[in-house]
C-alpha cells in the first residue's frame, strides 16, 4: 500500500497509519462501517495503481455479500 499512496487515507475516524500502510488506526470513534469502507477504498486504489488485488486476511461476518 506504500506505493499506492494509501498512508493517511481515512473514512470517518478510521485512518491508514501514516507510519505503516498495513495498519488501520481508530482515532477515537471509528465504526466498523468506516473500517469496511476504508478497506474497500484502499483495495480499489491498490488495484488501480499497482494492478494488485488485495484480499482481507480476516473473515468479515454479517456484511451483505460476505467475502
Amino acid at each position: 500500500m506504500d506505493g499506492a499512496g494509501c498512508k493517511g487515507m481515512a473514512r470517518g475516524d478510521i485512518q491508514v497509519s501514516t507510519l505503516h500502510a498495513n495498519f488501520f488506526v481508530n482515532r477515537g470513534s471509528g465504526k466498523a462501517s468506516d473500517f469496511l469502507a476504508l478497506m474497500d477504498d484502499v483495495r480499489e486504489r491498490v488495484l488501480k495503481s499497482c494492478a494488485i488485488e488485495l484480499e482481507p486476511e480476516i473473515r468479515i461476518m454479517g456484511r451483505h455479500g460476505d467475502r
